[in-house]
């Protein structure tokens, strides 16, 4: 017979499990495609900027025939200079259309705050929150109408809300 283990948890709210996991990379990947919509066509650096948010830094770390790394983040200027939060890596797989976090910047005094997948392991849980947190802050860019459009539309990344497309997400 053998023993099989699932997390209990709250009626309506998924376990968070290697299945759930890698739903939230599909979404993860889905909502990047909604924010870059011509990566192949993407220059390495871009910002797109809305009215009355944050601007939202792009910068292409490595092109592969089926993957792309990139880096997102917000730019605060402050008294102690500019610094970047939530300061987030991410690999895309464009054959399995999945999305991964694999590394999460140090915020100011929280050591938690460290994730970097490729020279650590994690366990589960680790993952999933990283990985909950990018697809939320995804949706959210989304929601406020970032977008970056391909070099060759003569937009500077400045775009207006298209659409009542609402964010995916996935219960927690």
């Amino acid at each position: 017979m053998r023993f099989s283990f699932k997390q209990l948890v709250h009626p309506g709210v998924r376990a968070r499990d290697l299945p759930a996991l890698m739903e939230l990379y599909e979404l993860n990947y889905i909502q990047l495609r909604r924010l870059i919509p011509d990566i192949a066509a993407f220059p390495d650096q871009g910002v797109s900027s809305v009215e009355d948010t944050l601007d939202l830094h792009l910068s292409i770390i490595e092109r592969n025939k089926y993957t792309t790394t990139l880096y997102l983040t917000y730019q605060f200027d402050d008294k102690a200079g500019v610094s970047a939060a939530p300061d987030v890596v991410v690999r895309m797989y464009h054959d399995a259309q999945l999305a991964e976090v694999i590394s999460r910047g140090r915020r100011d005094g929280n050591q938690d705050a460290v994730y970097d997948r490729v020279h650590q392991r994690y366990p589960l849980e680790t993952k999933w929150k990283a990985n909950r947190f990018l697809q939320k802050w995804l949706g959210y860019c989304l929601r406020h109408g970032h977008r970056f459009p391909p070099a060759e539309s003569g937009s500077s990344g400045i775009l207006p809300i298209v659409g009542d497309e609402p964010a995916l997400s996935t219960e927690s």
